[in-house]
């Protein structure tokens, strides 16, 4: 199931909206995120298994490859993703936008909650719990009846074949 050429285990990630706030409820948001998983795996930096980017947070299963390293992609893949999240709400003249004022040193906005949870998957049987955790997510939130109708998911990849996120990696090979 694990990629050979990876030095790493694959990891479960979950990122949470500041405050739980639906920042992701627009699908051009999501629309973000989905291309700087196209830009990571394009780029050799990691494989993703599978992911589900709901309304307040994401759950992604990926992998790094080579010398790459996960706190090193989790860093810049947040905070890619935050800055553009944020150009296109202040672009908007969005609400969300002035929500989403901190009073940090290094910031003035934040999207991401600090400290996204990162979960080694050390076995075949935790990386299918998680699997099934994240295309389950959306049908437990009551935004669909099956997993795989859910567009903001891999579950369709995973259930019915579907090919529309060209950067997924099947955990079977």
């Amino acid at each position: 199931m694990f990629v050979i050429y990876a030095r790493e285990h694959p990891d479960f990630i979950t990122a949470t909206c500041l405050d739980w706030k639906p920042i992701l409820s627009l699908d051009r948001n999501k629309d973000i995120l989905i291309e700087s998983m196209r830009f990571l795996t394009r780029n050799e930096r990691l494989l993703i298994y599978a992911f589900v980017l709901m309304n307040n947070h994401i759950h992604i299963i990926w992998q790094m490859l080579g010398e790459h390293k996960r706190s090193d992609a989790q860093r810049d893949f947040l905070r890619f993703t935050s800055q553009r999240i944020l150009e296109a709400l202040k672009a908007d003249d969005d609400a969300l936008y002035d929500s989403l004022i901190v009073n940090a040193k290094d910031r003035n906005r934040q999207v991401w909650k600090r400290n996204a949870l990162s979960i080694s998957l050390w076995t075949p049987k935790v990386f299918d719990q998680k699997l099934d955790y994240i295309h389950d997510n959306p049908v437990r939130a009551g935004l669909c009846k099956y997993p795989e109708d859910y567009k903001y998911s891999s579950a369709g990849f995973y259930l019915c074949n579907r090919t529309e996120w060209d950067f997924l990696s099947h955990a079977d090979g």
